[in-house]
């Protein structure tokens, strides 16, 4: 019996539209040619929410997250709304969506295709077959914590606080959702942290070693330096499987990453929380305000953030295999946007990439049939 889900599209900003368009048509497809069937509505976030109706992330588009099985999110920010409040700008949005909906754990792969490993800026023997995971804890950490602001003392000096604060539950959970993931990949944890320099990241390590023992004791487990880390991600990235870390120090190491792929552009994620709580998908690129309206984006990223949602939210591993390797079969074709342009190959814009994703996966279908 063919069963129905339910996705929330959030467009958002600059090249957010755009790239959403592009996997429309990609969920159409397997809405028109599997056995599970796609609905979809739209709600505001970001700055075209803010010019709407006055702020980044409306009540409406929280109760319509709620109701949905999972969340397709393009792109927020850009210039025009930078001069606003920080309470009031694009990425606040963001942040309120995953925390309204408890969503603590972002996951960002970093593969690199075969056919893009001359893309990245480092050699080809560094990156050519990688297929790393970051796990990002989301809804604490210095974003998160409190106190914060700017005050000014009494002498006229002004003082910025920020406050880096995490709970043993928030670790605890992180880490099983990086642990569950390496049984399922390469049996390798690494947990990065700053535990010489920062007390609570050395808390963060204790609690990591103390789930480790008491229920992974199969996955292999180290530890570095996030300074370190971010050293290695260009050294040596095949070393790592997953990798687990804070809500900054992931953010940082996720776009490192992202050059060892070739381009931001092709780089998807998934943020998720307790079982039965909506996901929110979305590339880990930007609005790219700079290419918005010009059909330069590459819409690959929020393809594959589909296929994510297909992994995690719905349990079609079949389905998001197939969509992986549609997008890998295009690139063998020699299609590049942009941003993954190299010498002797055909570049494309951004609804030319998303029709040829659904026309390899027609034919997929067609020899599927024969």
């Amino acid at each position: 019996m063919a069963t129905t889900k339910h996705i929330l599209l959030l467009a958002g900003d600059g090249i957010g539209p755009e790239v959403v368009g592009e996997t429309v048509k990609v969920i159409n497809w397997f809405s028109q040619n599997t056995a599970t069937q796609f609905t979809a509505s739209t709600a505001l976030i970001g700055g075209a929410a803010y010019d709407a109706k006055g702020t980044p992330f409306p009540d409406e588009t929280l109760e319509a997250a709620k109701k949905s099985d999972a969340v397709l999110l393009g792109a927020v920010g850009g210039p025009k709304w930078e001069s606003l409040p920080i309470a009031s700008r694009p990425e606040k949005g963001l942040l309120g969506i995953r925390k309204e909906l408890g969503l603590f754990a972002n996951l960002r792969p970093a593969i690199c295709f075969d056919a893009l490993a001359d893309a990245s800026s480092l050699k080809r023997d560094i990156v050519a077959g990688l297929d790393i995971m970051i796990v990002r804890e989301l809804t604490g950490g210095i974003y998160f914590g409190q106190p914060r602001g700017v005050e000014t003392l009494p002498d006229g000096t002004r003082r910025g606080i920020n406050t880096e604060v995490y709970t043993s539950p928030e670790v605890e959970r992180i880490a099983r959702v990086a642990f569950d993931l390496a049984a399922k990949r390469g049996g390798r944890v690494c947990s990065v942290d700053k535990a010489n320099v920062l007390e609570c990241t050395e808390m963060w390590r204790e609690e990591v070693i103390k789930v480790h023992k008491a229920s992974y004791g199969k996955i292999e487990l180290s530890h570095m330096y996030v300074d370190n880390a971010a050293m290695q991600l260009v050294r040596n990235p095949r070393q790592f499987d997953v990798l687990v870390t804070t809500n900054m120090f992931g953010d940082i190491l996720s776009d490192i990453a992202s050059m060892l792929t070739g381009s931001l552009g092709m780089l998807p994620s998934a943020s998720l929380g307790v079982s039965g709580t909506p996901g929110v998908y979305e590339p880990v690129h930007g609005s790219a305000p700079d290419i918005a309206g010009k059909n330069l984006a590459n819409p690959i990223a929020t393809i594959l953030s589909f296929a994510m949602m297909l992994r995690y939210s719905f349990n079609l591993k079949n389905e998001a295999d197939l969509l992986e390797a549609t997008v890998r079969k295009v690139l063998e074709k020699g299609l590049r946007t942009g941003d993954i342009m190299q010498d002797g190959m055909k570049k494309v814009s951004t609804t030319e990439m998303g029709d040829a994703i659904v026309s390899e996966l027609q034919k997929t279908a067609l020899q599927k049939a024969v």
